[in-house]
C-alpha cells in the first residue's frame, strides 16, 4: 500500500497558488486568501484557515496538501537568551537557525527607520540557513566540517523565518526584526531559491528587504546579479584577509574568484542612498589580526562606501585557530577607525550553545567551557 503524496504549500507564490486552486475549480481570490493565511497570518494547519470554505480545506487536505512548515527537533537556550533551533524537513534533512532577542544580534543598523523616535515593542535578529551544510570550506568555520548536503527550497528558507516568528510570538509591523542570512550554507550558491524566498518574505510576510542582510564568501558572478535585483537585502561580504595569499589559505574559494575580482565586484555594486557595503572580518590570533593586516585592509577598502564588522573567532572543536586577545582586537579596530572606516566589534551571541557566528554544525551534545 503506497502512502499519500504530501505537498507543502509554503514556498509557492501567489501565482502558483492561483493555478492550484483554479485546478480545483476555485476563483482566483481564494488563492490570495490562502497566500495571506500562509505568509502573513503564519497559520500552520490548513484546517485553521477560516477564510476558506471548510469544503475547500477538506479537499486540499484530502489531496495531500499541507502548510509545510519545518518542525523543531531541538531547542538550545543560551545564558544570554539566544536560542539555537535544530529544525527538520520532511526528507529527514536538518539545519539550524538562531533567534537573538534584543540588539546587537547581527548587523549594526544605520537606516533611517532605525533612527525613528518611536520605540518598537520588541526587537531581535533571526539568523537563517540557505543550505544544509556548506561547500565553501572556510577553515575557521565549523559548518564547513559538514560539507554540503543539499540546497534548501524557497519554502524551507521561508519556513525557518515563520517558525521562529511564531515560536517567539513576533508581530510584524509592531516588532523590529532583522533577518541575517549567515547560518549554514552560501546563499549565492543557492541563488534562485534564496531570491525566491526573499520575494516571498517581502510580498507575503511583510518584512522589508531593508531589514535583511545576506552574507557571501565572494561568489563574484552572483554579486553582479544581486546588484540588479529590484528587491534585495543589504549585502555583506565575508572578507577575512586583505591580501590574496592569506585569504586563499583560510578561504579556498579565493582560488576560483580571487581577491582582485571580488573587490572589483564590490566597487561596481550599486548602493542605494545611505547604504554601505558590509565587510565581515573574522580575527584569528597570529594569522590576520596584526597591525600590518589592519593597514592592508585600510588600503584595500580605500574609496569604498563601506563598514567593517569585526568578529573575534568563535572557537569550536576541530577549528585550528585561536581567538585573538582583546588588545589585538582593539588595536585592529582603532586602526580602521583612525583611517575613517566605520568598524564595529560584533558581540558573540550563544557561545555556550554553539550558536555564534561560524559555530553552526548541528551540535547536539554541548560541552560546557572549563572554568
Amino acid at each position: 500500500m503506497t502512502s499519500k503524496l504530501q505537498f507543502g504549500l509554503l514556498g509557492q507564490t501567489a501565482q502558483q497558488l492561483t493555478a492550484i486552486l483554479e485546478g480545483l475549480g476555485q476563483p482566483a481570490y481564494r488563492a490570495r486568501q490562502l497566500f495571506d493565511a500562509l505568509y502573513r497570518q503564519r497559520l500552520t494547519e490548513l484546517d485553521h484557515i477560516s477564510t476558506l470554505p471548510k469544503s475547500l480545506r477538506s479537499e486540499l487536505i484530502a489531496k495531500g496538501y499541507h502548510a509545510g512548515l519545518p518542525s523543531v527537533s531541538q531547542r538550545f537556550l543560551a545564558a544570554d537568551d539566544t536560542v539555537r533551533y535544530l529544525v527538520g524537513f520532511g526528507d529527514g534533512t536538518s539545519v539550524e537557525c538562531v533567534w537573538m532577542p534584543g540588539g546587537d544580534g547581527g548587523e549594526d543598523d544605520d537606516s533611517a527607520e532605525d533612527r525613528s523616535a518611536e520605540a518598537p515593542s520588541r526587537r531581535g535578529t533571526i539568523c537563517l540557513s540557505s543550505q544544509a551544510g556548506c561547500a565553501v570550506n572556510c577553515k575557521f568555520c565549523m559548518t564547513a566540517l559538514l560539507g554540503l548536503q543539499r540546497n534548501l527550497t524557497p519554502g524551507e528558507i521561508v519556513g525557518q523565518v515563520l517558525l521562529l516568528l511564531n515560536d517567539n510570538k513576533i508581530e510584524i509591523g509592531r516588532d523590529r526584526i532583522n533577518l541575517v542570512f549567515m547560518g549554514q550554507g552560501e546563499p549565492f550558491l543557492n541563488y534562485e531559491n534564496f531570491m525566491a524566498a526573499i520575494r516571498l518574505l517581502v510580498e507575503g510576510a511583510g518584512i522589508a528587504e531593508s531589514r535583511m542582510t545576506v552574507s557571501t564568501a565572494g561568489i563574484v558572478p552572483r554579486i553582479a546579479d544581486f546588484g540588479r535585483e529590484p528587491v534585495r537585502p543589504r549585502l555583506a561580504i565575508s572578507l577575512n584577509a586583505a591580501n590574496g595569499e592569506l585569504r586563499e589559505r583560510i578561504m579556498p574559494i579565493t582560488r576560483k574568484w580571487n581577491l582582485s575580482a571580488l573587490m572589483e565586484a564590490a566597487r561596481s555594486f550599486p548602493l542605494r542612498p545611505r547604504e554601505r557595503l558590509t565587510f565581515e572580518y573574522v580575527l584569528l590570533s597570529g594569522v590576520n589580526d596584526s597591525a600590518e593586516n589592519a593597514r592592508e585592509l585600510v588600503v584595500l577598502l580605500r574609496g569604498l562606501r563601506a563598514k567593517v564588522n569585526l568578529i573575534a573567532l568563535n572557537p569550536g572543536p576541530e577549528i585550528p585557530f585561536e581567538r585573538p586577545t582583546p588588545e589585538a582586537v582593539e588595536r585592529f579596530q582603532q586602526t580602521l577607525i583612525a583611517a575613517g572606516i566605520p568598524a564595529y566589534l560584533r558581540r558573540p551571541r550563544g557561545l555556550d550553545i554553539f550558536a555564534a557566528c561560524g559555530q553552526l554544525k548541528r551540535t547536539t551534545e554541548l560541552v560546557q567551557p572549563k572554568p
